[in-house]
């Protein structure tokens, strides 16, 4: 590597390390993930568009990276921070490192920093404005400002056109609104016999209706929920097929019904989170990757789902129609497969 690199946060304090990745500077808001694995999806989810992300794992790029665990076809977030980055890898499936891997897609990386001093700052001021520069020679600098909710990110994150992956076996057919999926959403319902047709984020209701789909799919993706008043349009229109929503996804179609969402200090993003469900009385261990939770639950809504840190609402469904939503990721493989049921569901009430 041999590269300077330097993290600047808003609050005025820096951290110095060495640089890997692209030699470049980017500004995002800092946040951190507490995985000990799963950098590759992290680093290609589209939920993370406008993050730089920190692992607080202390040991990231030892297993490299391969070509078949890409959520997306890039990396999304604009910098990742980790205390030490291994320059060699040790996998059956590794094809190069993470130097490379972030170098390819302009992604600038710092390692050699506390990570767990970042992530108890983070902690305790929440999330921060940053920006990350990897240099050779003079640090160019710039102002380290950013503010992530004027940012439409989905509009980056989802697709341009319309995307069918429909499996030979398939039954039925759902439409997926884009918002910045993880291929790993489709894989679960193609596994299980339903085609996916993806269209973009601003799809009307009329459009999405014009493909008679069996049900619909919110798929998970960036940014504050808030501000996609269109998808919350889109949603409304749609009411009376069944619905799914994941993350971003469940974060919508509380707007739609007259819910509404709050940020976070610094979110949930692990493979850890412990999430209580009140009618099967289990706890199920979930992977998390959001800022953003449901403050206020609409009124035909019930809650399903607590996260049990926090208490804050991690499921919700209708009181009459077949529409149902969670809030953290049931396709994502954390150690067990405790949410993957989620998808049975919602093929039944197709």
């Amino acid at each position: 590597m041999g590269k300077k690199a330097v993290l600047r946060l808003a609050d005025g304090s820096a951290f110095f390390g060495e640089g890997f990745g692209a030699s470049t500077r980017r500004v995002g808001e800092l946040v951190f993930n507490t995985s000990m694995q799963g950098y590759q999806e992290a680093l290609t989810d589209p939920s993370y568009g406008g993050q730089v992300l920190t692992m607080s794992y202390p040991l990231i790029g030892n297993y490299g990276i391969n070509n078949l665990d890409f959520e997306s076809s890039r990396i999304w977030a604009e910098g990742f921070v980790v205390r030490e980055a291994s320059e060699s890898f040790f996998h059956r499936e590794g094809v190069r490192n993470l130097d490379s891997f972030l170098s390819k897609y302009g992604v600038p990386g710092i390692c050699g920093v506390d990570t767990r001093a970042l992530v108890k700052r983070i902690r305790k001021h929440g999330v921060l404005p940053c920006s990350l520069e990897v240099f050779e020679g003079a640090e160019k600098g710039g102002d380290a400002s950013f503010d992530y909710s004027s940012v439409n990110f989905v509009e980056k994150a989802s697709s341009s056109g319309v995307e069918k992956s429909v499996p030979e076996n398939a039954e039925k057919t759902v439409v997926l609104l884009d918002l910045g999926v993880k291929r790993s959403i489709v894989k679960e319902l193609n596994k299980r016999g339903i085609g996916v047709i993806s269209v973009p984020w601003n799809s009307s209701a009329k459009d999405i209706l014009a493909f008679k789909p069996d049900g619909i799919l919110v798929s998970n993706g960036p940014g504050d929920p808030a501000i996609l008043t269109n998808v919350h349009s889109a949603i409304r229109g749609l009411s009376k097929l069944p619905m799914f929503g994941i993350c971003l996804g469940h974060q919508c179609i509380a707007h739609a019904f007259g819910g509404s969402t709050s940020k976070l200090k610094f979110g949930h993003r692990g493979s850890n989170h412990p999430v209580y469900d009140s009618e099967k009385k289990r706890v199920f261990i979930t992977t998390q990757n959001h800022g953003f939770a449901v403050d206020r639950v609409p009124e035909e809504f019930v809650v399903t789902q607590v996260e049990l840190n926090d208490k804050t609402v991690e499921g919700m469904m209708h009181s009459s129609k077949p529409i149902f939503s969670v809030q953290y990721h049931p396709e994502a493989s954390p150690g067990p497969h405790d949410a993957r049921w989620l998808f049975d569901e919602f093929k039944r009430l197709l």
